[in-house]
């Protein structure tokens, strides 16, 4: 049986992912098996850190809101509990958002949850 090498599908292919490759380094974004291989990598990274990011930006806002009830004489973990008791229903990225750009309103919310004594 002949040999069937199929051209333009492997060409276009071929073009697919030396156009994912363009900007990578060196000859990853000339030369098909290398590119190749470079391209694999990049989209099983991008799949990884799309997730990865989720679980850093709730570490960050974690970190914020701690910092901003500490000053407030609270820790994390007790004054979350306290927005818990309370119905409060902001999650940890408008929690967040507050500490930082308006710090005025998330003493107000430290207040209105903290107990009175």
């Amino acid at each position: 049986m002949p040999r069937v090498k199929g051209g333009p599908q492997t060409r276009r292919r071929h073009k697919k992912i030396l156009k994912l490759a363009s900007g990578h380094r060196a000859s990853r974004h000339k030369r098909f098996r290398s590119a190749n291989e470079s391209v694999l990598h990049a989209l099983s990274y991008a799949y990884r850190d799309r997730r990865n990011r989720k679980r850093e930006m709730r570490s960050l806002w974690i970190t914020r809101i701690n910092a901003a009830a500490r000053q407030h004489g609270l820790s994390y973990s007790k004054f979350m509990h306290l927005l818990q008791e309370n119905n409060v229903g902001l999650d940890r990225k408008m929690l967040a958002d507050l500490a930082v750009r308006e710090p005025e309103t998330f003493e107000q919310i430290v207040s209105s949850v903290k107990p009175s004594a």
